[in-house]
């Protein structure tokens, strides 16, 4: 095994901030979505507005479209109306759930564990995804955008995954909750998903593979990763932390009913016209740190894309791993 340790650049705590150029872009991008009214008008907030036009590199018309199919998609599956009750079922086993720890980066935590996986419905697994984002952005701190997702996959074969619903879930997740993700760390995949993950390499956008990282137990800078990203005293022992609790299908039921009593306000919530600051550095001189082809290497990257959108931290506290471990899903 080569292991390569490199220092770079990352963002933490803050929001980023705009230049008044892009402040501009977002109020074409007003213009263009045209008079907004109750839900729509507050998810079309200045910062909502800036996710939209970086996943589109900053080009208005592209964001503007973008943003039009959202809430068309918003309008008809109403996302934040599903309920416990409604995806109940699918959650019994533990396959999804929101951890409650954050990262030290105050992201909030997707823990995904395929193994568990104990629905044929694609429909009722795309149902319990979005309800997990929607939580997961419920409990997002003001000055986060993003979260994290852990994927265990312990006692993992292809039974637990399919290509329809990987798809599915690729599409969600990119055309309607762009920039939501800041870092999905694949927690010690076997060697059998790696051409499963080669196969759906082309229905990822490069800004979403790019925040894709594997990650392994047995190798000491994934070690020293996790420890910088999150309190190993509250990470699960599956990802190595201190954490034996296991996953409580009726304590977690309790904490998600008493959120979906939080979701009225949040949707009625007041929004200032301009939710983001102005007047420093563009959001464009901030790029990943990318291979074009690495094709024997993966990377668990703390950097200004992958690992989160917002603010500044220690340099000695960010690192990059890459670990040759001769597979041929190339990450860049």
């Amino acid at each position: 095994m080569s292991v390569d340790l490199k220092k770079t650049a990352s963002n933490g705590n803050e929001k980023m901030l705009i230049t008044q150029e892009q402040q501009g872009k977002i109020n074409e991008v007003r213009r263009l979505i045209g008079p907004l009214s109750g839900k729509a008008f507050v998810y079309c907030s200045d910062t909502s507005i800036t996710r939209y036009l970086r996943a589109r590199n900053w080009n208005v018309k592209k964001a503007a479209k973008m943003l039009k199919q959202t809430l068309k998609w918003r309008e008809e599956y109403k996302p934040e109306e599903i309920r416990w009750e409604d995806i109940a079922q699918e959650a019994e086993t533990g396959k999804i759930y929101r951890s409650n720890y954050i990262d030290k980066h105050g992201r909030t935590v997707l823990v995904m564990r395929p193994a568990r996986q104990n629905s044929k419905s694609t429909k009722g697994q795309i149902k319990y995804l979005v309800y997990c984002m929607e939580n997961a952005i419920l409990n997002l701190s003001p000055e986060q955008e993003q979260m994290v997702w852990l994927i265990d996959f312990q006692g993992f074969n292809m039974s637990h995954i399919s290509i329809k619903v990987t798809r599915e879930t690729a599409h969600v997740l990119q055309d309607h909750y762009p920039e939501r993700l800041g870092l999905a760390i694949l927690y010690n995949p076997p060697k059998i998903f790696e051409p499963f993950f080669t196969m759906v390499k082309p229905i990822l956008e490069t800004k979403t593979y790019n925040k894709v990282k594997f990650g392994y137990s047995d190798d000491q800078n994934t070690k020293k990763i996790m420890e910088d990203l999150f309190d190993l005293e509250h990470l699960e022992s599956a990802f190595g932390g201190n954490d034996n609790t296991p996953f409580d299908i009726n304590k977690y039921a309790e904490r998600m009913k008493e959120d979906d009593k939080k979701i009225p306000s949040f949707w009625t919530r007041e929004i200032s016209p301009s939710s983001v600051p102005i007047d420093v550095p563009s959001l464009d001189s901030i790029k990943l740190d990318t291979d074009s082809d690495a094709s024997d290497n993966e990377k668990i990257v703390s950097s200004s894309d992958s690992v989160t959108d917002t603010g500044s931290v220690d340099p000695d506290q960010n690192s990059v791993i890459q670990e040759d471990r001769n597979t041929s899903a190339a990450m860049h």
